[in-house]
């Protein structure tokens, strides 16, 4: 029965991708506003850092809009944030999964498990997950977004990209990715990145289009 049931979703998912290659449009959807209006502070926080990718890694990541910093609350260790935007027009890229990249730079997945996580308004799908690299422990919480939906699968998200392209003619996505290190256990480092999480959510769904 399982193996028929998994017979069925293949199928149903090739023939998506069928109906999709013939019917999606390259249509860009541009983000509300450009990551360069993103507060530098709010709810306590304030941005202690800001990065850029080089240029051969934008060359292969092709994001619309990309942000890359590190906030802090006072006498704390810093949380990164980093948020990928793809519009889904033509040349733009996709996003790379964790699960492939961090491995890829020494990083080693310690523990991950896909969770809920009450957002206020909103609750969110995500991933909560630990690498570690060398004696170095940080814990990620990180998520895709399809339009209004919250995603913890590299599956649904690319379900999620098809039947936008075939019912509301986008395949725009985006990638929010929330870490921070820490030594010992880690719930408080999990507590600190979901009060984050829950303090700039409003602000992610103000910058990103539903």
């Amino acid at each position: 029965m399982l193996t028929t049931k998994k017979f069925i979703v293949a199928y149903a998912l090739m023939l998506l991708g069928v109906l999709y290659m013939h019917v999606h449009a390259d249509t860009a959807m541009p983000t509300n506003k450009p990551f360069t209006q993103f507060p530098t502070e709010h709810q306590g926080w304030r941005m202690v850092g800001e990065s850029t990718f080089s240029d051969s890694i934008l060359n292969i990541l092709k994001p619309t809009d990309i942000l890359n910093r590190s906030y802090a609350r006072p006498g704390e260790r810093p949380v990164d944030l980093h948020i990928g935007f793809y519009d889904g027009g033509k040349g733009t890229g996709v996003i790379h999964s964790p699960k492939h990249c961090l491995p890829g730079g020494g990083w080693y997945e310690y523990s991950s498990e896909r969770v809920t996580v009450d957002m206020g308004a909103d609750t969110v799908n995500l991933v909560q997950a630990v690498y570690q690299h060398g004696q170095s422990k940080e814990l990620f919480l990180y998520w895709f977004q399809a339009k209004d939906k919250s995603l913890n699968s590299e599956y649904a998200l690319k379900l999620a990209e098809i039947t936008n392209s075939i019912f509301h003619g986008r395949r725009d996505t985006a990638f929010i990715r929330i870490s921070t290190r820490y030594e010992g256990e880690p719930q408080q480092a999990l507590e600190k990145a979901q009060s984050f999480a829950r303090d700039f959510y409003p602000v992610f769904r103000e910058f990103l289009p539903s």
